[in-house]
């Protein structure tokens, strides 16, 4: 069984010097490899630390996401016609881009938000009536949606 194992040499000092050099190599690239994955290990044990800690706050942010709906569903009646028609452009928008570890290339979301004149004329939506929680609504969905936009980035690394 040992005998295949072996690599079949002349007993030399010219192969005894290339055996040499390979085994430097070797040990080279072993050490490399290694680095390499304790590097990925680090990285991955802290992005499961804050898959947790996002999975945690998330379930907080979409529950009072959801009471302020109730609340402005209570304050301003039936609100969604007005916020669908006075939409006409998305004021968040999420961008791809890699982040290098070590010579793994990972996946990471970003969310852009867009403050143009779009985003500020939906401010003005239920201003007659609940204006003021409309716009509490709107800023606790856009919190809930950083979120959710990071979790997806941290999962997909």
């Amino acid at each position: 069984m040992s005998g295949q194992a072996r690599l079949p040499v002349l007993p030399s000092r010219m192969t005894l010097a290339a055996m040499k050099i390979r085994l430097v190599g070797a040990k080279k690239g072993f050490s490399l490899l290694k680095k390499k994955s304790d590097a990925l290990t680090v990285r991955f044990r802290g992005i499961l630390k804050q898959i947790r800690d996002t999975k945690e706050s998330m379930g907080k942010e979409m529950k009072d996401a959801a009471f302020r709906l109730t609340e402005t569903k209570y304050a301003a009646g039936e609100i969604s016609y007005m916020v669908t028609e006075s939409v006409t452009s998305a004021t968040v928008k999420v961008r791809l881009r890699t982040d290098n570890v070590a010579g793994v290339y990972l996946p990471q979301f970003r969310d852009t938000i867009d403050t143009s004149a779009a985003a500020v004329q939906s401010d003005l939506t239920g201003l007659s009536k609940g204006g003021e929680q409309v716009r509490n609504t709107r800023l606790a969905f856009t919190k809930a949606l950083k979120l959710l936009v990071e979790l997806a980035s941290l999962q997909t690394s």
